[in-house]
């Protein structure tokens, strides 16, 4: 495999890692909205990843990694009796999102090592590669 190969897969990487820091600041910036209805209510969203081969190259089909989609939870809406609430449906229920606070937080914090386990591998490379390069000085 190219050394300059793992560039592009690295970048792929903390591209797949960004979305995914996106989708969560996304999840918990919904926390607290609140809706009349269930169609209308925010529901959590997760990123499906899939990873990027190259049929051609069978020795190294690896070449990163892409988000394929966007999934919504399927856990329940929080369904709350609130009839002083100005979105209380007819029955004086209010629907809050599924997104779980303690999940989102844990899925940042893995989002952001990810992402700089792919920076460190970056790093080194460059590193490698800049000290192959003073071997012929």
């Amino acid at each position: 495999m190219s050394s300059f190969k793992i560039f592009d897969i690295a970048g792929s990487g903390m591209n797949a890692q960004n979305l995914r820091m996106n989708l969560v600041a996304s999840n918990l910036a919904n926390v607290d909205a609140v809706s009349s209805s269930t169609d209308a209510t925010y529901r959590a969203r997760q990123p499906v990843f899939q990873a990027v081969l190259d049929q051609a190259n069978s020795r190294n089909p690896a070449v990163g990694v892409r988000m394929a989609g966007v999934v919504e939870s399927e856990a329940p809406l929080v369904r709350e009796y609130a009839p002083q609430h100005a979105l209380a449906d007819a029955d004086g229920y209010i629907y809050r999102p599924n997104v779980n606070v303690v999940e989102e937080m844990a899925n940042m914090i893995s989002a952001s090592r990810a992402y700089q386990n792919n920076v460190e591998v970056v790093n080194a490379t460059r590193q490698m590669l800049s000290a192959t390069i003073n071997l012929g000085r």
